[in-house]
């Protein structure tokens, strides 16, 4: 191997690092973080945060509302958060229930905020918990959507809109598929609020909110959206995944900003005046979206408030005014999304009209070759019935695709070691004069027609592969609880045995360990790994240099621990794309006329084993 196919192979190798050192050192302990921050504000039972108030910024759609300042979130001294059920109980409901989603619709402020995916299990077990994604104000973990109207501020005497504490009325005490539910709510001054929602079979709610206006004058309303949540998510801990606000906005585009992001801007907001468009919260697989009747003007806006360990965000948009003349009324149209990332979900979404919906998945700068990616594996899933079968056969299918980059990259590799005698009577020669010696090995490099940066293309060519397989294992809720064979139950997760634990024989868990158990994830597959590396990497002589010797004998080991935590899938895809190169190299190497050198190099690596004679 030539020294510059070398250094390719160290900047692949510090790229994976690259990736590994950040979930290890930043994001692995930011997660330890949130977890005892979650459990010490448990322990002090913080009071909690007064509700954020629907957004009012300046803006050239709404500039009745130019003066109107949201209302702060802080930390009140108010009771301890009730419990999820307790919360769900303090006000009359409408049940939800569909294929795919189940929860309830409060009559109170008539809020969207009890969602639980039907189809999502918390762990691989079957008979875990379904997950919970919505819930109400007073959970301990709120987070709900809402929609309705605000009053200009120039109005001298605003008329009285339903707010938080509303009471609405029902036609319906079940809301599915095929059966809408409209609520009604009186102001008493002569507006009449009309609230319908619709569901599909999957997370999308419509909703239809009108005013109808039988008083004597004309009145100004400003529609609104917002979802809210109280707390910072439970991030997953990845370095290339996006948690926090998104959304695609007009000129803007595609915008994924994190929350301390946010919390930096002046005052807390970052705004964007908009046609349509989408924004909300997004997770590593689930997210809840604000989707605006997409040809009305408005503004969106991105806040954060409160402090300390509790504190609220929001994703809010504000739409240019309705006037309503007497006996008249008005309405605005919007949707609301609460669910799983589901690629083709998002797509059929995309199709009705709501721009680049996709990129609620955090396709990453690679989209090009991530997308792609995801389909053929997709793909090979229904025919093989496997993700992790579907993993192999994508290795073989891009083996297939740089083959002719391959052969002509190992046959490079072939020539160097061919003219290695050649070049150590050069080095013999000319000793310390380097400029000699490059000089004379470009010639020599010239008369044997050897290009020694041949070896260098399939490194390059395997980086983007690389990081499109791993966005696609780390973001796409398809390969969540994905299993493989034998103990992996999840492609997307890491191997859970561990060696440091003798494979579960003794009970404990050693990732748990404080400062470095992040560092001791060590199952059969990674172990598996570094074993296939350490062979593909003992193909090729030894470096002469102390130092690139020194280097190279640890870089199996350092891959193995980086990648130890990694998602299974990626591990099992990079353990039989070793094996993979090694048998194409071996075949190359045999055509060419070239020894081998794994098995004399495995031979002298345990020549220390021997007796003495």
């Amino acid at each position: 191997m030539n020294e510059y196919t070398k250094n390719v192979l160290i900047a692949a190798g510090l790229s994976m690092l690259v990736i590994g050192g950040w979930d290890f050192f930043y994001a692995f302990p930011k997660l330890d973080r949130q977890q005892k921050e979650a459990q010490l504000a448990q322990q002090q039972k913080p009071g909690a945060p007064q509700k954020p108030v629907a957004a009012q910024p300046a803006d050239k759609a709404a500039p009745a509302a130019r003066q109107a300042q949201p209302q702060q979130t802080a930390a009140a001294a108010k009771p301890a958060p009730k419990t999820r059920e307790a919360a769900l109980a303090e006000s009359k409901r409408v049940a939800i229930d569909t294929p795919s989603i189940s929860g309830s619709i409060s009559l109170k402020g008539g809020r969207i905020d009890d969602v639980s995916l039907k189809n999502y299990h918390e762990t691989v077990d079957p008979k875990s918990p379904i997950i919970v994604l919505l819930s109400p104000e007073n959970a301990p973990q709120p987070y709900y959507a809402e929609s309705g109207f605000l009053a200009s501020d120039k109005d001298q005497a605003p008329p009285a809109l339903p707010n938080s504490e509303s009471l609405w009325s029902a036609d319906h005490d079940q809301l599915s598929v095929g059966q809408p539910l409209t609520l009604s709510f009186d102001n008493g001054q002569g507006l009449v609020f009309k609230r319908k929602i619709a569901v599909d079979d999957q997370y999308m709610f419509s909703v239809t909110d009108s005013v109808e206006n039988h008083g004597q004058g004309s009145v100004t309303l400003y529609p609104y959206l917002r979802v809210s949540r109280i707390g910072a998510l439970q991030s997953a801990g990845y370095a290339a995944l996006h948690e926090g606000f998104v959304g695609v906005l007009g000129e803007a585009g595609l915008q994924e900003l994190k929350f301390e992001k946010v919390e930096k801007e002046p005052h807390a907001t970052k705004s964007f005046e908009a046609t349509g468009g989408w924004l909300g919260f997004t997770e590593k697989y689930w997210a809840a979206v604000l989707v605006p009747q997409q040809d009305r003007t408005l503004v969106a806006r991105f806040s954060a408030s409160g402090a300390g360990t509790t504190k609220a965000y929001q994703a809010d948009t504000v739409e240019a005014p309705l006037t309503i003349a007497p006996g008249a009324s008005g309405s605005v149209a919007s949707r609301i999304f609460a669910g799983a990332k589901v690629v083709d979900t998002l797509d059929a979404y995309e199709g009705q009209g709501i721009k680049l919906f996709d990129r609620l998945i955090d396709w990453g700068w690679f989209y090009f070759l991530t997308r792609p990616m995801f389909r053929i594996i997709d793909g090979l899933f229904h025919v093989l019935g496997n993700f992790g079968l579907a993993i192999l056969a994508v290795t073989v299918l891009v083996k297939i695709a740089f083959l002719p980059l391959a052969n002509k990259s190992y046959l490079a590799v072939a020539k160097m070691k061919a003219i290695q005698p050649k070049i150590a009577e050069l080095k013999a020669k000319y000793g310390d004069d380097k400029q000699a010696l490059s000089r004379e090995q470009m010639e020599l490099f010239k008369r044997e027609k050897v290009n020694p940066a041949g070896g260098c293309l399939p490194a390059l060519l395997q980086i983007p592969v690389f990081f499109s397989l791993y966005k696609v294992l780390v973001i796409t809720i398809e390969m969540r609880h994905a299993p493989f064979y034998g103990w992996i139950k999840d492609l997307s997760a890491p191997d859970p045995t561990n060696i440091f634990n003798l494979f579960g024989l003794i009970p404990f868990d050693p990732t748990q360990i404080p400062v470095f158990g992040s560092f001791l994830w060590l199952g059969v597959w990674p172990l598996v790994m570094g074993v296939s590396m350490w062979m593909q990497m003992k193909m090729n002589p030894e470096p002469t240099d102390e130092v690139q010797k020194i280097a190279f004998g640890w870089m199996p080991v350092i891959f193995t621990f980086s990648m130890g935590g990694f998602a299974s899938g990626l591990v099992i895809y990079w353990t039989w794309n070793n094996v993979l190169s090694v048998a194409q190299q071996w075949v190359i190497m045999k055509r060419a006329g070239v020894k081998f050198e794994l098995w004399d190099n495995l031979k002298n690596t345990f020549a220390f084993l021997k007796k003495p004679a």
